[in-house]
């Protein structure tokens, strides 16, 4: 899996790539740990279209990210495409406690109305 992250325009975008599992879930975690340490109040952009898989450990990290955007009264938005993720988060019903949208443009458009 790969990660990068980057800030702009008020808010970090956390690009992901790859299967989100097990044994890649500790390097979100790291760049989301950057992201909390960026800004106040944090707002988040995390884009999952290169995500093929995500398994229990992936979205546990995901809920834990909602939680402390949360917590920091920040915003974090999820960037997804129709597929295994979008249908993990809508039997799972976190499709209604998660910010999404289709791209990282819209994602910073709607962080930067709000603000």
């Amino acid at each position: 899996m790969e990660v990068r992250s980057w800030h702009e325009e008020g808010c970090t975008v956390v690009q992901v790539r790859g299967e989100l599992d097990v044994s890649s879930a500790p390097r979100l975690n790291a760049a989301l740990e950057n992201a909390w340490s960026g800004a106040d109040p944090p707002h988040v952009v995390i884009d999952l279209i290169g995500v093929p898989f995500c398994d229990s450990v992936g979205l546990g990290e995901l809920v834990a990210a909602h939680n402390r955007a949360r917590q920091a009264s920040g915003r974090l938005v999820l960037v997804l495409e129709p597929g295994m993720i979008t249908h993990l988060f809508t039997i799972t019903n976190l499709d209604r406690h998660f910010e999404t949208s289709a791209s990282v443009d819209a994602a910073r458009a709607a962080l930067t109305a709000a603000a």
